[in-house]
């Protein structure tokens, strides 16, 4: 029988990938104002290359939206950038059904259900970005180009 590998579904496929890539823990509560900012003191890096995942609903299906902390989600530019007219953001429990995390833990990666992707374009000038690595409490940094291939994301401004 074999074992299953360890790990979230997002750190198991780039492992499977052979992506180069860092894993991050850090101790802050999802509900702490401003976690974002928070998060980024945690580990010692700029906020600006901490980055969110969020999942909308555009035009009746489900996107992934990836945005840097420091700023908001701008859902006229992601319904735009994902082909469509009109954005929201998805209601939690969508969200977590969809994508197989829980609130405060949604990765980018590995996904249950592969969603659209937009990145915001903010991250294309950057070395290492972080997202989450699947679960509450752990990041996890890789390259902007090996995330874009991994989701098969497009990139645009999508944020405020």
């Amino acid at each position: 029988m074999a074992k299953k590998a360890a790990g979230t579904p997002a750190t198991v496929l780039l492992t499977a990938q052979e992506v180069a890539h860092g894993l991050h823990p850090y101790d802050v509560s999802p509900d702490a104002p401003n976690y974002g900012a928070l998060v980024a003191e945690a580990l010692g890096v700029a906020p600006a290359l901490l980055f969110k995942t969020l999942i909308a609903e555009v035009d009746g299906g489900l996107t992934v939206a990836v945005v840097p902390v420091t700023g908001d989600l701008d859902l006229k530019a992601l319904a735009a950038a994902a082909g469509g007219k009109r954005a929201a953001l998805a209601d939690r429990a969508a969200a977590e059904r969809s994508s197989g995390y829980v609130r405060g833990g949604i990765s980018p990666l590995g996904q249950r259900k592969r969603l659209p992707t937009v990145i915001d374009d903010s991250a294309l000038g950057l070395e290492l970005m972080y997202v989450s690595a699947g679960r509450r409490g752990l990041q996890v940094s890789l390259a902007p180009a090996d995330l874009i291939r991994l989701t098969g994301a497009t990139t645009a401004q999508i944020r405020t």
